[in-house]
């Protein structure tokens, strides 16, 4: 998804309040999240970034990938729109924290879902709109209220950049080589298969966005999920045969979290999905759904705990051959994160040996990147408290 940095702020990270039951700033959430995380280090600040965001790492843990808004020259104001930024991960005195942090967005443009490409090591995905959006009135999800928005730019497509060095910096729009999308309508969330063969992404068409996913290596593009209604973020399993996603298909202004398995014909192809099944079924925006490595649990980010304060959970995902939960049943989410101030967009590393996710628990209160070690989630295991 595209989050319009004017209202960012205030749709996923807002200032928790006492009223909605929130965590006060005096608990102790290093000892309420030790169960599952420890460790928790910022890897960007608010000297650097107003705000940063959606962070995912390269597949060997050594780079990530994230976007950002960067603190203005005094006297100006910053961009409205995300920019896209790769830096490597590095350990300085047993911590986590970022070195060579770099552009790969041209300047102006609004930029989204960064991705590592697994088949070509040299090369980094993301959404962009390549030129500066236009300002003219753009469809959106919505929850309830102008304050709770995000915007599908038309522009948007699914672009590639050299991460090789052979870019020219600062990077520009000719930077940038099309992968899917033409500039005229929503072509964005992209992620791609263990294989890199296999592109899943969210388009926007007749104001109904659904998940299509793209053969690299044919150019092949083919409708997966078509309900009525927003559905988006898909990431595919790490299997490859799987796909989880989110969905606004009730039309009540909510998201719910749904797995699918894939189909193949003999040769490969994927052909559709079956076996569609939903992980949450409540009240609350659940969204930016990402496996763990062993495709056992989905962690996400949900507003059950008050729109202003989303937290991070993970939720059990049946196996292919479980038998189907009785109508209206779903599993029962783990809570992750229990600080004051948002923590969103979470994503396991590979080695599933860490968490790195959207936080504003830090005292300044913008939202910037978090990493930490985290206990692997085992199916059947207790909740954590």
């Amino acid at each position: 998804m595209i989050l319009l940095a004017t209202i960012a702020s205030v749709l996923f990270f807002p200032q928790p309040t006492a009223a909605q039951g929130e965590p006060s700033p005096s608990v102790d959430w290093q000892a309420a999240e030790s169960p599952r995380l420890s460790n928790a280090t910022q890897l960007t600040f608010g000297d650097r970034f107003t705000r940063a965001g959606e962070a995912y790492f390269s597949p060997d843990e050594s780079k990530i990938v994230f976007q950002a808004i960067e603190v203005p020259a005094p006297g100006s104001e910053p961009s409205p729109f995300y920019a896209m930024f790769v830096a490597d991960l590095v350990s300085t005195d047993s911590r986590p924290s970022l070195a060579n942090i770099r552009r790969v967005s041209p300047d102006g443009s609004a930029n989204t879902c960064g991705w590592f490409d697994q088949s070509d090591p040299t090369r980094l995905l993301f959404a962009s709109t390549v030129v500066p959006p236009t300002d003219e009135e753009t469809p959106g999800y919505q929850r309830g209220s102008g304050r709770y928005r995000w915007a599908f730019p038309r522009e948007m497509r699914v672009v590639s950049v050299p991460l090789d060095g052979s870019m020219a910096l600062p990077p520009t729009a000719a930077s940038l080589t099309s992968v899917v999308g033409d500039g005229q309508g929503y072509v964005a969330e992209g992620s791609l298969s263990p294989d890199g063969r296999w592109l899943a992404y969210c388009r926007m068409a007749d104001g109904d966005a659904n998940l299509h996913v793209l053969d690299r290596s044919t150019g092949k593009d083919l409708p997966l999920v078509t309900a009525r209604g927003y559905d988006g973020g898909p990431f595919f399993s790490p299997c490859g045969k799987r796909i989880c996603y989110r969905s606004d298909r009730e039309g009540n202004d909510l998201l719910q979290l749904f797995v699918a398995d894939l189909a193949f014909d003999a040769t490969g192809a994927i052909t559709g999905v079956a076996r569609e099944r939903q992980l949450t079924r409540d009240d609350s925006v659940n969204w930016a759904p990402f496996w763990t490595p062993d495709g056992a649990f989905l962690v996400y980010a949900t507003s059950r705990e008050g729109h202003q304060n989303y937290e991070v959970f993970a939720v059990p995902v049946p196996a292919f051959d479980a038998t189907p939960a009785a109508s209206g049943a779903v599993p029962t989410p783990v809570r992750i994160t229990h600080a004051a101030g948002a923590d969103v967009l979470p994503v396991v590393s590979k080695s599933g040996r860490r968490l790195l996710w959207t936080s504003k628990r830090a005292a300044d209160g913008t939202a910037q990147l978090w990493i930490a070690d985290f206990v692997p989630l085992t199916p059947g295991s207790p909740p954590a408290p």
